[in-house]
């Protein structure tokens, strides 16, 4: 059953469809009587665009009600003569639940499209991951180079390995996750009927399977690849320090330009420099860190607490797992060194 992407309360249906798919009614939560679920009219690029900048509600409509079936009505049924509604005065209801059957579709085939989606959208990032890390190891080599020559067998063999080790990693990390929800929710539920007995759960809870946990890892990570694709395609430039001298030595000595020059603002701006912060690893563990716990924290509807456990036990699976497939990886020690070093958080 879908839930209101504002208050999580279940809900029966999300619109109505009329005469065409095109003429339907968003309906609205019985809670706070608000739309339940306006992302049902947007475009897959705001759904996208909303993903990256992490917005709650993309996040419950992706994941407990995109492919849930609409309620269909038929003309004639819902008004009479009158125009009065009349589609609650059915005599004997069977038929609003056999449209109703119909309409939903059951947990097991949406189970089925979770796990198909799972593959599918799984693929397409760890392929991506693969070329940013590529990018990042060999930045000598281009991925959109047009001289064949540089791709030779030596090279097809290195991203190979690459993208078996993001694919590893991957897995690992999601299994780790897995394993810590069910651990975590577990205890969160058992805890719950012991302090609070009777308490009606979330809507969110009343939805969740398991297969929901790597489908939300995998939407979080958009905000983390796409970063990591800007700064691999366009790269920092490192400024040379004595023509930064010269620059400042030359510029106006106005008051703010010589509060700037402080040397305590100057030394603490030194730590964005490209030779002291590591943009890919901040981006990859600390806001890729980061966006994964508030996707769970969506997902799991529970304390910040346990989603930050639950992230950092998926962390030491990733890391004793890279451990061990870096040297493979890498081909050589220092190929190797860098990857384990890219991957430990």
């Amino acid at each position: 059953m879908p839930v209101c992407t504002i208050c999580t309360h279940p809900i029966p249906y999300l619109y109505t469809v009329y005469e065409s798919a095109y003429n339907l009614r968003l309906e609205q939560c019985p809670a706070c009587h608000v739309f339940a679920d306006p992302y049902v009219e947007h475009d897959e690029l705001t759904l996208t665009l909303d993903l990256i900048l992490l917005k709650r509600d993309v996040f419950r409509h992706l994941l407990f009600n995109r492919g849930t079936g609409p309620r269909k009505a038929t003309p004639g049924r819902y008004r009479n003569g009158t125009g009065a509604s009349q589609g609650a005065k059915d005599s004997n209801g069977g038929s609003e639940e056999t449209e109703g059957r119909a309409a939903m579709t059951s947990d097991f085939q949406l189970e089925q499209v979770r796990r198909l989606l799972i593959y599918k959208l799984g693929s397409a990032l760890v392929l991506v991951d693969a070329i940013i890390r590529w990018a990042h190891l060999h930045p000598e080599k281009p991925l959109a180079s047009t001289n064949l020559s540089l791709w030779t067998t030596e090279s097809c063999i290195t991203f190979l390995r690459i993208l078996t080790g993001c694919l590893v990693e991957t897995v690992a990390f999601h299994l780790g996750i897995i394993a810590a929800c069910y651990i975590v929710m577990a205890c969160v539920d058992k805890w719950r009927a012991w302090r609070h007995p009777g308490t009606e759960v979330s809507g969110i809870r009343q939805q969740f399977r398991l297969s929901h946990v790597p489908l939300t890892l995998l939407y979080s990570s958009l905000t983390k690849l796409f970063l990591l694709l800007l700064l691999s395609v366009w790269r920092p430039v490192v400024s040379n320090n004595s023509s930064s001298r010269n620059f400042n030595s030359e510029a106006p000595a106005y008051s703010w330009n010589s509060s700037m020059n402080h040397p305590i603002i100057t030394t603490a701006l030194e730590i964005f420099d490209e030779d002291k912060l590591d943009r890919d690893w901040v981006i990859r563990n600390v806001l890729g860190g980061m966006a994964a716990g508030f996707g769970l924290r969506v997902v799991l509807d529970c304390h910040p607490i346990f989603t930050t456990l639950v992230i950092v036990f998926g962390w030491f699976v990733k890391t004793t797992v890279a451990t061990f497939v870096s040297g493979w990886v890498g081909g050589d020690v220092e190929t190797g060194t860098a990857w384990l070093a890219y991957s430990i958080p």
